[in-house]
């Protein structure tokens, strides 16, 4: 059995076979044991007519496509290894040159195969890091979160409701003096201010008292979710049962010994500013990483097939779908809500897919130069993680993964590799930047 290869545009080769006629002839025989019990021969119980028989009455062909049939995987499997070939999308049957019983078989098809990256400067990559400098205002304002988070909710029963003040209070909307859904709700919290109710509710609950009720008149903006709602006059009656405030404790040493581990306010502040110092420049060296291979992808060319693009995009679509079972909805919910078809959510992450197939190819071509090999105890460190998660130790992991899934991780831990050794050659300048 003979093939041929050629490339064709577009990471597509074309293998023309040549398969000599004795083969074919077997592979005919064959098909014709096969299928002659599904066919009716006047004289013949089923699967008893002669092959020559069923050719002089349907045609000396008729066993040819299944034959082929036959031929065909065995035939594209072995050019495949042969030819050290990597497809990524299923063979198409291109043509059929010669077709005929007592002749050599000669067929050709098409398939997408692996593309091939040309790498292009991806050591002594010049990236800035650029390190947020930690201001005072900084630590104000990380500071001042922890009060807020320990701050105590106070009851206010002296004086008339403010600005900021958490309101307890029912409301019933109409539209027109009709009622409308979703418009009512009794004993609700609000905090004035916050501009979680439509503009001007808020603002009119301004100056209310305990027990006060009062009609507010509101307009509903013409972005408003609800169709029959929009830009529509309203008219809410409410009721105030309650207000209370968040009080903050003081800023001293007290405050501190509550919220961390020192005992002043000092040392506390010293330790705010040393922790938003460490998170700046971790978040400094992600930044300058993640430019740094992104410079290295666009510094590569790679040609990638349709079928890798529409495979990736099925897996992430797979994924999205199962983020969503997650939330409670089906995949096609989320795209009624969104007003969109699968097609057209597919297209909108399209160039992602290309994005993110590039990079895998470019970061995998890498490993290759540069003979990149994962030991055990690299693949360890990411198993590390996973086992914490899952409470169980690497060892019982790897009882239960498979060996796909541990050349999975052994692919990650090369790609982990290649990226370190991308940023130890990469030529980093320093800067500091304003928060």
């Amino acid at each position: 059995m003979e093939h041929t290869i050629e490339k064709l545009s577009g990471n597509k080769v074309k293998i023309a076979f040549k398969v000599p006629a004795a083969d074919f002839e077997q592979a005919i025989e064959k098909a014709y044991l096969k299928a002659r019990g599904q066919i009716v021969v006047p004289g013949f119980r089923k699967g008893k007519a002669p092959r020559k028989l069923i050719e002089k009455m349907y045609g000396a062909a008729i066993f040819y496509e299944d034959a082929l049939d036959v031929v065909f995987p065995d035939a594209y499997m072995a050019a495949v290894k042969e030819n050290d070939l990597h497809p990524v999308s299923a063979p198409t049957l291109s043509s059929i040159d010669t077709m005929e019983a007592g002749k050599d078989l000669e067929f050709s098809c098409e398939v997408f195969v692996m593309p091939e990256v040309k790498l292009g400067e991806y050591k002594g990559v010049e990236v800035t890091r650029k390190t947020n400098k930690v201001t005072a205002e900084a630590i104000d304002a990380r500071i001042e979160q922890e009060r807020k988070r320990v701050a105590r909710s106070v009851e206010v029963t002296d004086r008339a409701l403010e600005n900021g003040d958490n309101a307890e209070l029912d409301y019933s909307g109409s539209v027109d003096g009709v009622k409308f859904e979703g418009g009512t709700a009794e004993h609700q919290h609000l905090v004035i201010g916050s501009g979680s109710f439509i503009p001007g509710f808020e603002e009119q609950m301004i100056g209310m008292t305990i027990g006060e009720e009062r009609d507010l008149n509101v307009k509903f903006p013409e972005q408003y979710h609800a169709e029959d709602l929009k830009g529509k006059d309203a008219v809410f009656h409410v009721k105030l049962h309650a207000i209370t405030r968040e009080e903050l404790p003081e800023l001293d040493d007290e405050f501190a010994a509550e919220v961390s581990d020192f005992d002043t306010l000092a040392e506390y502040r010293a330790d705010v500013e040393k922790k938003l110092e460490e998170a700046a420049k971790a978040q400094a060296d992600e930044s300058a990483r993640q430019a740094l291979v992104d410079t290295v992808i666009s510094n590569a060319e790679v040609e990638i097939p349709a079928p890798m693009v529409e495979d990736k995009l099925n897996d992430m679509m797979q994924e999205m779908g199962w983020r969503m079972q997650q939330q409670g909805f089906s995949m096609e919910q989320y795209l009624q809500m969104l007003g969109q078809t699968e097609a057209q959510m597919r297209d909108m992450y399209r160039s992602q897919a290309e994005i993110d197939l590039k990079g895998e190819l470019v970061l995998d071509e890498i490993v290759k130069a540069e003979n990149i090999e994962a030991e055990e105890a690299d693949v360890d460190k990411l198993l590390g993680s996973y086992a914490s998660a899952m409470n169980q130790t690497i060892d019982k992991l790897k009882e239960q993964f498979g060996p796909e899934q541990m050349e999975y991780f052994k692919h990650r831990a090369q790609v982990s590799k290649a990226l370190d050794m991308l940023w130890d050659n990469a030529k980093v300048t320093d800067e500091e930047a304003e928060a």
